[in-house]
């Protein structure tokens, strides 16, 4: 009897401590629930509906005569050449910071149109962190590779005024903040950082940095989508 009350205490406690670690488990997948990539499809989308979508970034004043470029099976590929030095794209989750939670979150578009300023360089950031991940790089690999390209200069420098638009009214940058508010957004070195009054009471600035990139990019909200209507209030 003593021996039969010992063996159903041994096997409460091991699924409690099975429980346990499911808990622990699911409870770290909510918190980054987006921990590989997922099958290459769920990050493409139709060649038409791309464009019209990157276009979409800036207002149409600027990006109907840029350059659009699309993601296809071996990176992103130029779809529509454009005549003012723009280039309108739909980002993916990968193109933001390597610490980023939503770095392979498929369901991330985030349409952006960069300055010609932009383009030569900060762009190029982007081109390559995406010929990375076409190649099947992991993170870590990918770190490396981005230092050493950055430190030898194979990768340009951010030029002065690199910045682009993201006032898209149909963009999804995560799950949380769905397209959040159209904004521009203002690429400089590290250095920079606190020289924009950013993260200050009133201050309309916001800043994320990039260490492996070696980047601070500024993030101002503006009033109107790229559509021109306005940008309304979030409802608490």
């Amino acid at each position: 009897m003593r021996k039969s009350i010992g063996e159903n205490a041994l096997r409460c406690f091991g699924v409690l401590v099975m429980l346990t670690v499911a808990w622990r488990v699911r409870a770290e997948d909510a918190k980054t629930p987006y921990l590989n990539m997922a099958p290459l499809d769920q990050y493409l989308m139709e060649r038409s509906a791309e464009i019209v979508l990157a276009r979409s970034g800036a207002p149409s004043s600027i990006s109907k005569d840029a350059e659009v470029m699309v993601l296809g099976k071996q990176g992103y590929e130029i779809a529509d050449h454009g005549t003012n030095g723009f280039v309108c794209m739909v980002l993916r989750g990968w193109t933001g910071s390597f610490d980023d939670p939503v770095f392979w979150n498929p369901r991330s578009r985030g349409p952006a149109c960069f300055n010609p300023a932009a383009s030569r360089s900060y762009l190029q950031l982007i081109l390559k962190k995406t010929e990375l991940v076409m190649a099947g790089r992991s993170k870590d690999q990918m770190v490396e590779t981005i230092s050493a390209a950055i430190s030898k200069k194979e990768l340009p420098a951010l030029e002065p005024g690199a910045m682009c638009f993201m006032m898209s009214k149909q963009g999804y940058l995560n799950d949380e903040a769905g397209h959040w508010h159209p904004h521009l957004m203002f690429f400089l070195p590290l250095g920079e950082a606190g020289t924009w009054g950013e993260g200050l009471p009133g201050s309309p600035v916001i800043d994320a940095k990039d260490e492996v990139a070696r980047v601070t990019t500024f993030m101002v909200p503006v009033r109107m989508w790229s559509d021109g209507t306005a940008d309304l209030p979030e409802k608490h």
